[in-house]
C-alpha cells in the first residue's frame, strides 16, 4: 500500500496568502453588496470557499499518478458534459454554461479547466524526447480545441481562452523547437488580418465587445458603459482610496457587477493603487510558490500539474486586471479567489488541492 503524503510538508505559506487574497474578496463582496438587494452575498462566497477548502483536503489524500492515469476517462466525460450544457444547460445572461444540481448552479467549463491541466500533464510527461514532434503539437493542439470550441460556443470566450495558457506552458517546458515557434508566430500573423475579418461572423454581443474595447467612448451609456465607469472608478481612488465602502461608484453601483468581474475596480476605488498593489503582489506571490512547488516536484507529470495550474491562474489575473482598466475587452474572466462565484472559486480550490498533492508526496517512495 502507498504511503500517504504527510501534513508536515503542508505549504503554510501558499494557504496563507490564499486565506488573504479570500479575505480581501469577501471584505469587498461586503463592501459591494451590503447596501442593495444583494446583501449577504459575502456568506454565500464564504459557503463556497468552505466546500472548496473541503475538496482540496480530498484532492490532496488522493494519488495524483492515479489521476493521471484516469486523464482520458476524465476527458471524454468532461466532453459528454458540455456536450450536454449545449444540450439541456440553463442559460443565464443570454449563455448557456450551467447545469443545475440539487438547486446549485455548476459551471461545467470550471471543471473542464481542471480536466485539462489533468490531460496535458499526463500528455506532456509521457513525451520522452528533449524537443516536441510537429505531431506532438497537432495531438496537444487538438485535446486543447475540442472543449475550447465547445466552450465557445456555450458562448463562454474568456474560459474558452484561459485553456490556451496550459496548453502554451506545457508545450514551452516540454520543448518546443524552434522552427516551430517560428512557424506558430507567422501563422498567427497572417491570420490576424482574416480572424478581425471574420469578427462580422460571431454573436452581435462578442463583436460589439470587441468594437466597444477600441472607441469604448462612443458608447458611453451602452456597450461602454462597463469599460467607462470601471476607468473613473479607478482613476478616482488614487493613491490610498475613498476609504472601505466609501467609493461612490461602487456604492451607488455605477461599477458593473462589482462583485465579480468588476471587483478589482472597486478595490481600486475604495483602497486606491496602494491596495490594487497589495492585491496583485498577493497574486504574485502565489504563482510565485507554485512555480516553486513545481520545481520541487518529484517527477515531470507533477511539474506539469503544477505549471499547469500556475498558468491558469496567472492568466486569469492578467487578463481581469487589464480588463478593468480598458486594455482588454470584457470577456467574463474572474479574479481567482476575490470574485464572487461558487464554481470559479471551488475550482481554485481543487487545482491547489492538486498542486498540495504534488507538494506533499515529492518525497514519498
Amino acid at each position: 500500500m502507498p504511503e500517504r503524503p504527510k501534513f508536515g510538508d503542508f505549504d503554510w505559506w501558499l494557504m496563507g496568502i490564499v486565506g488573504a487574497i479570500c479575505t480581501l474578496g469577501l471584505l469587498q463582496i461586503y463592501s459591494a453588496t451590503h447596501n442593495g438587494n444583494l446583501a449577504g452575498m459575502q456568506w454565500k462566497q464564504l459557503i463556497w470557499i468552505g466546500v472548496g477548502i473541503t475538496g482540496m483536503l480530498v484532492f490532496m489524500r488522493l494519488d495524483y499518478h492515479a489521476m493521471l492515469e484516469q486523464a482520458p476517462l476524465l476527458y471524454i466525460i468532461g466532453i459528454a458534459a458540455l456536450l450536454a450544457v449545449l444540450a439541456m444547460g440553463h442559460t443565464r445572461f443570454g449563455s448557456r454554461r450551467w447545469v443545475v444540481i440539487g438547486g446549485v448552479f455548476l459551471q461545467v467549463s470550471e471543471v473542464m479547466k481542471l480536466i485539462i491541466i489533468i490531460v496535458l500533464a499526463r500528455f506532456f510527461s509521457e513525451v520522452r524526447t528533449e524537443e516536441l514532434t510537429l505531431q506532438d503539437l497537432v495531438k496537444a493542439g487538438i485535446l486543447v480545441a475540442i472543449p475550447a470550441l465547445l466552450i465557445l460556443v456555450e458562448p463562454d470566450l474568456g474560459t474558452a481562452l484561459a485553456l490556451l495558457p496550459v496548453a502554451g506552458v506545457g508545450i514551452y517546458l516540454a520543448g518546443m523547437r524552434r522552427k516551430h515557434t517560428l512557424t506558430v508566430v507567422a501563422l498567427l500573423l497572417v491570420l490576424s488580418p482574416v480572424a478581425w475579418h471574420l469578427r462580422t461572423h460571431l454573436k452581435p454581443y462578442q463583436q460589439q465587445r470587441i468594437e466597444t474595447f477600441l472607441h469604448p467612448e462612443e458608447s458611453p451609456r451602452g456597450s461602454g458603459y462597463q469599460i467607462l465607469q470601471s476607468e473613473i472608478a479607478v482613476g478616482s481612488g488614487g493613491l490610498w482610496g475613498k476609504g472601505f465602502g466609501k467609493g461612490s461608484q461602487n456604492q451607488l453601483g455605477f461599477v458593473p457587477v462589482r462583485y465579480s468581474d468588476f471587483i478589482l475596480a472597486a478595490l481600486a476605488e475604495e483602497f486606491g493603487f496602494a491596495g490594487v498593489l497589495v492585491a496583485l503582489l498577493l497574486y504574485l506571490g502565489l504563482v510565485w510558490r507554485l512555480v516553486e512547488s513545481a520545481q520541487k516536484a518529484k517527477d515531470r507529470a507533477g511539474m506539469f500539474l503544477v505549471m499547469g495550474v500556475a498558468a491558469i491562474l496567472g492568466f486569469h489575473v492578467l487578463v481581469n486586471a487589464a480588463m478593468v482598466i480598458g486594455y482588454m475587452p470584457v470577456t467574463g474572466i474572474p479574479l481567482p479567489l476575490m470574485s464572487y462565484g461558487g464554481s470559479s472559486t471551488a475550482f481554485v480550490f481543487l487545482a491547489l488541492g492538486l498542486v498540495m498533492n504534488v507538494r506533499m508526496t515529492r518525497f514519498v517512495n
